[in-house]
C-alpha cells in the first residue's frame, strides 16, 4: 500500500506559477514511477508528467517547456512546478505512484484543485 498526499493547488492568474507537492508514505525507490495526472470537468483523466525511479522524465506535449517534474528522495516527495499557466490548465491534479512488476499497481492521491483565471 502507498498513501499519496497532494498539496499546493489553488487559484492563480493566467501566466502565473504554482508548485504541487506529493508526499508518499514510503520510499520513492520502491516505486517504478511517480506521476501527475489531471482531470478537467467533463473530460477524462490525462497524464501530465511522470518520473521514474531512475530519474527519467516524460511530459505530455501540452505542458512541455512549461511544467517540470522533480523528486526529493530524502523527503519521499515529488513536485510539479507549473509555469506560464493557461486557463485550460484548470483541473484537479492527481498524484500517481506505480509499483514494480508485471502486475504493477497504481495508487492515487485525492487530488488538488488548480484553477487558472483569465
Amino acid at each position: 500500500q502507498v498513501q499519496l498526499v497532494e498539496s499546493g493547488g489553488g487559484l492563480v492568474q493566467a501566466g502565473g506559477s504554482l508548485r504541487l507537492s506529493c508526499a508518499a508514505s514510503r520510499s520513492l525507490f520502491s516505486l517504478s514511477s511517480m506521476g501527475w495526472y489531471r482531470q478537467a470537468p467533463g473530460k477524462q483523466r490525462e497524464l501530465v508528467a511522470y518520473i521514474t525511479s531512475g530519474g527519467t522524465t516524460n511530459y505530455a506535449d501540452f505542458v512541455k517547456g512549461r511544467f517540470t517534474i522533480s523528486r526529493d528522495n530524502a523527503k519521499n516527495t515529488v513536485y510539479l512546478q507549473m509555469g506560464s499557466l493557461k486557463t485550460e490548465d484548470t483541473a484537479v491534479y492527481y498524484c500517481n505512484g506505480r509499483t514494480f512488476g508485471l502486475t504493477s499497481s497504481d495508487y492515487w492521491g485525492h487530488g488538488t484543485q488548480v484553477t487558472v483565471s483569465s
